[in-house]
Formats: C-alpha cells, sequence, structure tokens
C-alpha cells in the first residue's frame, strides 16, 4: 500500500519520475501515427480519400511521390497496450 502524505510531501520528486519515464521510453507507434497524420494531409490535398486514389492522383501529374502501403505487424498486443 502507498502512503498518500509520503506522495503529497514528494510530488514533485514523484512528477519528475514520472515525467522521466516516459521520456526515456519511446511511446510504441508515435512514428507511424505522424506517419499517417502527414498522409491523410496529403490525400486532403489532393481530394482524395484513400491510398488508391492519392496515388492515381499523383500518376496523372507525373508519379513522382507515391505512396507504398504500410504494414504494421504486433506481435504481443498486450505489452502494446500497457
Amino acid at each position: 500500500m502507498i502512503d498518500i502524505n509520503l506522495i503529497r510531501e514528494n510530488a514533485d520528486l514523484v512528477k519528475e519520475n514520472i515525467k522521466k519515464k516516459f521520456q526515456d521510453e519511446k511511446l510504441p507507434l508515435v512514428d507511424e501515427i505522424k506517419e499517417m497524420d502527414e498522409r491523410y494531409n496529403k490525400f486532403a490535398s489532393k481530394g482524395v480519400r484513400d491510398l488508391k486514389g492519392y496515388n492515381k492522383a499523383i500518376e496523372k501529374e507525373g508519379g513522382f511521390g507515391i505512396l507504398p502501403q504500410i504494414v504494421i505487424i504486433v506481435d504481443e498486443l498486450a505489452d502494446l497496450m500497457m
């Protein structure tokens, strides 16, 4: 059991430890989330709703910048959720 008074007395230390833990560890799928956000912005700029539509629009403009599909394989979903 955790003594609440101990935490209240050392609240700044507890906050720093939690903050440091999350800075040291890379949260799962952060890069993938950023990539998907960038892709959705590209889709919106071309007025399309999906990857196929985007790639067709790019092909009409000359074909430079076609995006590949992204496949993410999660081996241990429980580890990802913790």
